[in-house]
């Protein structure tokens, strides 16, 4: 009850983001869906399918999480621990509303499966989705409900795991295990990634070894911006990038990862059987990974500028023209962008290079 309550007397704004967790909950829940009826009429080739469909899933989870971070109902304050809010019920109150949201969306995409089945009120759109969903064979309703079930399950664990109190760890502690994974995707797809199966966990490894290593990453950003003599201006666009490097790293390598998978995708269009390998939900799937990868960095950002306004307000207390906080504002976006770029395109290359051995 708690949960709803701060969840109803919230801000336009957190509201927004929630219904947008409930959005994405929505699209992978439809998928997952679409997955089973396939199991259903293909039995054989179900696998692979899953295996992909398990990365919209992670996409999801990753925006829940970053979206329940940013939500000022979960920071603790003064005076909560007094009424029993302290941080880990803090916590719970996060996984509960993350858990809500996101069955909000299986719901949906319960609703909206069944109805373009024509199970709920006849067939709409004379029945052009029917053959697609294959609504000539039953669908299983406990292997439907477990899969819808996983979404909110997976996200309120992941939020709870993600806001619990631990010790602060140094960005560049996961770079170098960022790059060994990495690697070990890249390899992945060298041996086994002419199959829908090996294409999916190489891929994954690389985007998990490049959202490890993303901290460290936007930590040397921060001291490339401030190599060589810095001045005020590079001061103040380095020392916070610095600061923020875990919160905005994690985020930014995986969609360094979406941006390098595009790239192949675009250097590989004459495999087209790989290219789709969720059939004609593969282009949706795609546009909602990217959109969720994006949503997360916004939304990380959107936490480190609210991070920063105690500092924000000192520093134009202080006399520190507007102007130059902006400027440092887009110092900082441009260092990540020089990075992140050739970074993506270079991983791009060397997936091609492996799946075209």
């Amino acid at each position: 009850m708690l949960a709803l309550r701060l969840a109803r007397g919230s801000r336009p704004l957190v509201q927004l983001r929630r219904l947008l967790v409930a959005a994405a909950s929505a699209g992978t829940g439809f998928l997952l869906l679409y997955v089973l009826a396939e199991a259903t009429a293909r039995p054989a080739g179900s696998f692979p399918q899953l295996l992909w469909a398990l990365v919209p899933l992670a996409a999801t989870v990753q925006f829940a999480v970053a979206v329940a971070r940013a939500d000022p109902a979960t920071r603790p304050r003064e005076g909560l621990d007094a009424v029993g809010l302290g941080p880990v019920r803090l916590t719970l109150v996060a996984a509960i509303s993350t858990a809500v949201a996101c069955a909000l969306g299986s719901a949906l995409a319960l609703a909206a499966f069944l109805h373009l089945r024509g199970d709920l009120t006849g067939l709409p759109f004379d029945g052009a989705a029917a053959t697609l969903l294959h609504a000539e064979r039953p669908l299983p309703v406990a292997a439907a409900l477990t899969l819808l079930a996983l979404i909110p399950l997976a996200a309120s664990a992941a939020t709870a795991l993600a806001l619990r109190p631990h010790p602060p760890l140094s960005p560049q502690a996961g770079l170098p295990w960022g790059i060994a994974l990495t690697a070990c995707g890249l390899a992945v797809e060298a041996a086994f990634g002419h199959g829908s199966a090996g294409m999916a966990a190489g891929w994954s490894l690389t985007a998990a070894g490049l959202g490890l290593a993303g901290p460290g990453l936007a930590y040397a950003c921060g001291a490339l911006v401030q190599a060589v003599r810095p001045g005020a201006l590079r001061l103040l666009a380095g020392r916070p990038l610095q600061e923020e490097a875990t919160r905005l790293g994690r985020p930014l390598g995986v969609l360094c990862a979406v941006v390098a998978g595009a790239l192949t995708a675009a250097a590989l269009q004459g495999r087209a059987a790989e290219l789709l390998p969720l059939g004609p939900l593969t282009g949706p799937a795609a546009v909602q990974v990217a959109l969720c990868a994006a949503a997360t960095l916004l939304t990380s950002a959107v936490e480190a500028r609210q991070a920063r306004s105690a500092t924000r307000e000192t520093l134009i207390d202080l006399g520190t023209p507007s102007a130059v906080l902006r400027t440092a504002a887009t110092l900082r976006a441009t260092a990540l962008v020089v990075v992140c770029v050739p970074l993506s395109w270079g991983v791009a290359q060397l997936t091609s290079l492996a799946l075209t051995r």
